[in-house]
């Protein structure tokens, strides 16, 4: 006798990762994080060579990455009071359009010559991509449906590191020259009068990769601008936020797994960026190696980020977010005490192989961050790309602490692990408390 399986009985069909109609905005969006990959590692580069070009010390150029994140803390929350009256597609067109900005103020910096002025175009840059960060991560993540809001905003950031592959590529073979002078060379060419025309053109070959990058940005905001967005979950049903039952900053009081997420991804950022920022350094000390083979390395370990971000956005589909996040943070606990305690060969591949464990982090602690907040996410989003910040901050700290050793630094990056572990075991399930 034949029987039939009723409907009842059918396991429901799990939501489709991306919704239908929604794959051309889901793929322009992306392309975003993969253009703003490549300035966040140019800056890696870029510390490198104002160390050369402007002669100065490992803690000043480590401003460059307190200039550019200083833009992300001082930008995330008019971008997300702007994105809040005039939704996300609006934001990422102005993101897009103070990025472009920022990378064509190079070229006035370069003919003017100044350090500072470089640091204020950077400070540019990142304000556009403070605004394309609060409208892109929470974006992907509502985009479907919010199990999947993790495993999906992973695949998008999955093409973030391609884009910082590009970047710190095309930083190594168009930015640095090679050109190592010893210190008898620079007395030849100051006695000859040529050291100020090198330290120029130096810096003159920062710039046109800047232009390069410009140009796309612009083109991108022409292509935002004119493709269709659909409606988020929550865009749909916002009225203005701030208003009583819309949601408002003070609520989020109630929520301590998203405070705990600022404070994770004010120390992971700090740990991404420091870990990345002296890297060349790191290679060249441990190693001797030339300034071209470190930005090699650079380039490598970057790669294991990429990779890393793929495999991850595929491991979720049997392991919880959480959980797969808390066991690299041990992981790379490991790797990058054995950077600190034995400086070479061995210490350099265990930080190049940090990256690929790093990978989940970012966007796994704002997707956590950003569970049950419904009308809060938009502001919510923005706190977690002021966060961003601790890269700002814990840059120039391992740069004070590398006097004592390049290796020493990177103690800094073993403590944000520790509160990334802190935070996936523990933090991101503390449940909400009661309003008052």
């Amino acid at each position: 006798m034949q029987t039939t399986v009723t409907r009842s009985n059918q396991r429901p069909m799990p939501a489709p990762l991306i919704p239908h109609g929604a794959l051309a905005p889901f793929a322009l969006v992306t392309s975003l994080f993969f253009l703003w990959g490549m300035p966040n590692n140019l800056n890696d580069v870029l510390i490198r060579q104002f160390m050369k070009s402007f002669e100065i010390s490992r803690f000043q150029a480590g401003l460059v990455q307190s200039a550019f994140y200083m833009g992300y803390f001082l930008l995330a929350t008019p971008a997300a009071l702007l994105m809040r009256r005039y939704g996300y597609k609006f934001g990422m067109i102005c993101g897009l359009l103070l990025f472009g900005t920022g990378c064509f103020l190079f070229w006035p910096a370069a003919q003017i010559g100044r350090y500072s002025f470089f640091l204020g175009a950077l400070f540019v840059i990142a304000s556009g991509l403070s605004f394309l960060e609060t409208a892109a991560n929470p974006f992907i993540a509502q985009l479907g449906d919010a199990e999947s809001a993790a495993r999906r905003l992973n695949l998008a950031q999955s093409f973030n590191p391609v884009g910082a592959i590009t970047g710190a590529l095309i930083g190594t073979l168009f930015i640095l020259s090679g050109v190592e002078l010893t210190g008898a060379q620079v007395r030849a060419m100051q006695a000859a009068g040529t050291y100020a025309r090198y330290l120029q053109t130096e810096t003159l070959r920062v710039v046109t990769p800047y232009l390069v990058i410009g140009a796309a940005a612009i083109l991108l905001a022409i292509l935002v601008g004119r493709t269709r967005f659909p409606a988020v979950s929550v865009e749909s049903r916002e009225g203005t936020l701030g208003m009583p039952g819309h949601g408002a900053y003070r609520e989020l009081l109630r929520y301590p797994h998203f405070l705990l997420a600022i404070l994770t991804q004010f120390m992971y950022v700090g740990a991404q960026v420091g870990t990345w920022s002296y890297f060349i350094q790191y290679v060249q000390d441990s190693v001797h190696a030339p300034e071209r083979v470190a930005g090699y390395f650079l380039t490598g370990t970057l790669a294991g980020f990429g990779i890393g971000r793929f495999a991850s956005a595929f491991l979720m589909r049997w392991i919880r977010a959480d959980k797969l996040m808390g066991i690299y943070a041990i992981v790379n606990m490991v790797l990058v005490a054995i950077g600190v305690l034995h400086p070479g060969w061995a210490g350099l591949w265990a930080i190049f192989l940090s990256s690929f464990f790093m990978s989940v982090m970012f966007p796994t602690i704002f997707a956590l961050g950003l569970n049950d907040l419904g009308e809060n996410t938009k502001i919510a989003a923005s706190l977690l790309v002021m966060a961003i910040v601790g890269g700002a901050v814990l840059t120039p700290a391992m740069g004070l602490l590398a006097r004592y050793g390049i290796q020493i630094a990177y103690l800094v990056p073993i403590a944000g692990y520790l509160v990334v572990m802190a935070y996936a075991f523990w933090g991101c399930h503390v449940k909400p408390w009661a309003r008052g």
